[in-house]
């Protein structure tokens, strides 16, 4: 028992004993059910960004030849998949689309091609070049410069598109019966940007 000196009245120089007084531990509970809390808060909103992010930019894979030199097999693009809510297809862009062919597991492939002709349009193939409306394309894009082949002109209908692959000569685009004209509510967006590799890393068009 501990004692301390008091000087009080009369009772100056006695010795009293003073009470002890034991320390609480912390509870430590609470602060780690207040810190679980907090770390499942922040997983949910990282969850529900990612989401909201989805909805607008889907990152996308490239497997294919078909649109060499642009892109090139495991290049790491993005689309962005609201592209067309506000804007009209143009030429030049470069869409990922749903298509009639199917890979070795029986699922219906998707494609990336380069939009040539939009509705309306006239296509045709001669000397070695596209004809848009009777005029001959330039398309420095193209692998070897040239699109070897005939055909004759075909109309694109409305609400449809005319595509070609980039690398003409591997390419299974509108030219063929297999995918044919590409209707708008099969394209599920627009490359924009490429993440991977590093080294050419930046827009595309």
């Amino acid at each position: 028992m501990q004692f301390e000196d008091e000087i009080i009245g009369k009772d100056a120089g006695i010795r009293r004993p003073v009470r002890e007084t034991r320390q609480e531990e912390p509870d430590n509970s609470a602060s780690v059910g207040k810190s679980a809390l907090l770390l499942l808060r922040d997983i949910g909103i990282a969850i529900g960004v990612i989401i909201i992010i989805l909805q607008f930019v889907k990152p996308t894979i490239v497997f294919e030849h078909s649109m060499e030199d642009t892109l090139h097999p495991q290049d790491y693009v993005f689309l962005a998949r609201q592209a067309y809510l506000f804007s009209d297809v143009q030429y030049g862009d470069i869409v990922v689309f749903k298509s009639a062919l199917m890979d070795e597991k029986g699922t219906y492939k998707n494609l990336i091609k380069r939009v040539i002709g939009l509705p309306g349009d006239v296509i045709s193939i001669q000397d070695d070049a596209v004809y848009r409306n009777g005029e001959r394309l330039d398309e420095p894009y193209t692998k070897d410069g040239v699109t070897l082949g005939e055909m004759a002109p075909v109309t694109i209908p409305s609400d449809s598109f005319f595509v070609m692959g980039d690398n003409r000569q591997v390419s299974t685009d509108s030219r063929s019966g297999i995918v044919g004209f590409v209707h708008q509510n099969r394209i599920d967006g627009k490359v924009f940007f490429r993440l991977f590799p590093i080294s050419k890393a930046g827009r595309i068009s």
